[in-house]
């Protein structure tokens, strides 16, 4: 057991770092090409049951300090998306099975089909900001998400995640509703409500309007996320939200998160970006002697 091994649920990861859903997660050689990178997990793109095209361009603002993004989940449905997971699932981390759709009885049938194309655990999309009758507008109610979640746990028997929006004033309830339903983990956070607007044609510049809000300009959202989660539930929790660096890793780690999820910081910083956050973390840990990780997660809490 290595000193950046961290367990999540009954996941047991060589290191904390997650790729998160929605990059790099297309394909199964996009997803072995970022465990070849470093991660010690990847998630997949959120699939639905059918294939979906998703909006039309533009679907992507760079800012400087991160993105605003409204794809509207495009993918390829379940059925296709078998051969990418018999691809990724040769590698030895763990394959984490996204899913999305508008009724409980839809999400338990992802998940299962998830499961059966060898996904070693699942997250349920409960909080994507641009997708009509989609993640969020379902993932802001407690009773509708504990149905979700406890739908979705019976058609399962590996760890199941919810990953919950912070665009919400009833996060904590969500979560106990999520737990109550019989997740596993929580994760926190997907992206913040935005909107980019072009001066010169005044209009929005995505085709969508609105999108969300990635990468840095999140980051304190996502750490104060965890840091109330880890005070009121009792799941492991994967903070998501900004992460770049080493500094921003513990962060979310120090505020209660046995990992994180990192996606905006590829296209920011390349995929080297994983093996640069797990040098700088094991550099830590030896100048103050922490033998494991572990005992960082929700260290200021003490």
């Amino acid at each position: 057991m290595g000193a950046l091994t961290t367990r999540v649920a009954s996941l047991e990861l060589a290191n904390p770092l997650i790729l998160a859903s929605g990059v790099m997660g297309e394909t199964g050689d996009s997803l072995l090409a970022v465990i070849e990178g470093g991660a010690g997990a990847v998630v997949t793109k959120s699939i639905g049951l059918e294939p979906r095209k998703g909006y039309g361009n533009p679907t992507l603002v760079e800012l400087e300090d991160g993105y605003i993004n409204a794809m509207g989940l495009p993918n390829p449905g379940i059925d296709a998306f078998r051969e990418e997971m018999r691809v990724a699932c040769g590698a030895k981390v763990p394959i984490i099975g996204s899913v999305f759709a508008a009724t409980a009885e839809d999400f338990a049938l992802l998940a299962n089909r998830m499961q059966e194309y060898g996904a070693e655990a699942v997250e349920l999309n409960l909080s994507c900001p641009h997708a009509k009758g989609l993640g969020m507008e379902i993932g802001v109610d407690p009773s509708a998400v504990e149905a979700i979640v406890r739908e979705a746990r019976r058609s399962i028997t590996v760890p199941l995640f919810a990953k919950l929006t912070p665009n919400t004033n009833r996060l904590l309830e969500v979560a106990d509703a999520a737990v109550k339903g019989g997740a596993d983990g929580i994760v926190a956070i997907n992206t913040l409500r935005a909107m980019a607007i072009d001066v010169e044609a005044r209009r929005p510049i995505l085709s969508n309007k609105g999108g969300g809000l990635s990468g840095p300009a999140i980051k304190p959202v996502g750490v104060r996320c965890i840091y109330d989660l880890h005070e009121a539930v009792g799941v492991p929790l994967i903070g998501v939200g900004g992460v770049e660096t080493w500094q921003d890793a513990l962060e979310y780690i120090m505020a209660g998160a046995s990992a994180v999820q990192i996606g905006s910081a590829i296209g920011r910083r390349g995929m080297g970006v994983f093996a640069e956050i797990n040098e700088g973390l094991s550099d830590y840990m030896d100048r103050h002697r922490v033998k494991n990780l572990m005992e960082l997660v929700g260290a200021v809490h003490e």
